[in-house]
């Protein structure tokens, strides 16, 4: 179970604990670390709104599971993901950001100011919410996953495919995600296989079509992941083949990268009950602005975005959400 998993997994309430110890008032409060979230800290620290940002159950957000990112502007040499997450969270510092480790564990959207407690029992009222709690990855739960993070295994090809150039890697997944990240990777690497639980592809039949024109993409179906294998880095994957209804075969296939494309799951569970999301929990928000359909909260990065999932384009709309609620706020 990821960290975010657990914290969707907390008891939804629809305001806030009566056996709250501690209520504190402020103007801007940020949900959630990642680019977004101490992007929208820095600007809403140079504009004076004297910030409150609560880092969530993984500070500095998926980032912090990757290993270099040399696709984020001003870092010609590439930069550790965690690294770029520490100069983010100290330039925030720098202009006046209070930063703080704690976790959102319900919200009540229906009063104002807007009510969040955290889980130190500690109420936070604020005129103006930032969401950007960003979203998870789902993986298939094998402990090599965990083992080889980093090191092999990866959620994005956007990000990572570029480190595999030249090389096999496997795609898991069966839907149009999975077919676009197949085809990106495909005009990288020397031989992509897509390893398929069913004996179909669930992606549209334009994508179908395109994979199956891709001379170094092999789809494997009726397959499911075993195990990673390798010493340092993974070298090869172990499926398991159906035979027939019962019989099953182990089957070995040697890569140099796992990527997985079955999907992410917003971290929007404790504000569902206020805001408006999308059929899988996405928070939507004004096309071209990053407000919600609640006047003064506004959401961005990964939690709003099922599309993009770069971390510049959280950093851009992490802006934004500063920009709005600053308007926002001297509206009031």
């Amino acid at each position: 179970m990821s960290l975010f998993q657990k914290l969707e997994n907390q008891p939804k309430e629809s305001g806030v604990s009566p056996g709250a110890s501690e209520t504190e008032k402020t103007r801007c409060l940020i949900i959630g670390s990642g680019p977004a979230g101490y992007t929208a800290a820095i600007y809403a620290a140079r504009a004076n709104l004297k910030p409150v940002l609560y880092k969530g159950l993984q500070p500095g957000g998926q980032l912090t599971t990757t290993t270099e990112v040399e696709n984020f502007p001003g870092y010609p040499e590439g930069v550790e993901g965690p690294k770029m997450m520490e100069d983010l969270e100290r330039q925030a510092a720098r202009f006046g950001a209070d930063i703080r480790w704690g976790i959102a564990l319900s919200v009540d959207f229906s009063v104002h100011p807007l009510r969040v407690i955290f889980d130190d029992k500690k109420v936070m009222e604020a005129d103006a919410v930032i969401i950007a709690t960003g979203a998870t990855a789902r993986y298939l739960g094998l402990p090599s996953e965990e083992k080889y993070m980093g090191s092999g295994v990866s959620a994005c090809a956007t990000c990572d495919g570029f480190f595999y150039k030249g090389k096999d890697v496997a795609v898991v997944g069966a839907g149009d995600s999975a077919c676009e990240e197949a085809m990106y990777l495909a005009g990288l690497c020397r031989k992509v296989y897509m390893i398929v639980r069913k004996p179909y592809l669930r992606a549209s039949r334009i994508m179908q079509e395109r994979v199956k024109k891709t001379p170094n993409i092999e789809v494997l179906f009726e397959r499911n992941t075993k195990e990673l294998r390798g010493d340092q880095v993974v070298q090869e994957a172990v499926l398991i083949k159906k035979q027939g209804t019962i019989e099953e075969q182990e089957e070995i296939i040697p890569i140099d990268g796992f990527f997985l494309a079955i999907g992410h799951t917003p971290n929007s569970e404790i504000f569902k009950s206020f805001l408006d999301t999308d059929e899988v929990g996405y928070i939507k928000t004004v096309p071209g602005t990053t407000k919600t359909n609640l006047p003064g909260v506004f959401a961005c990065g990964d939690v709003q975005d099922p599309h993009y999932r770069q971390a510049v384009t959280a950093a851009g709309s992490g802006c934004m959400a500063a920009i709005d609620a600053e308007r926002y706020l001297n509206q009031l």
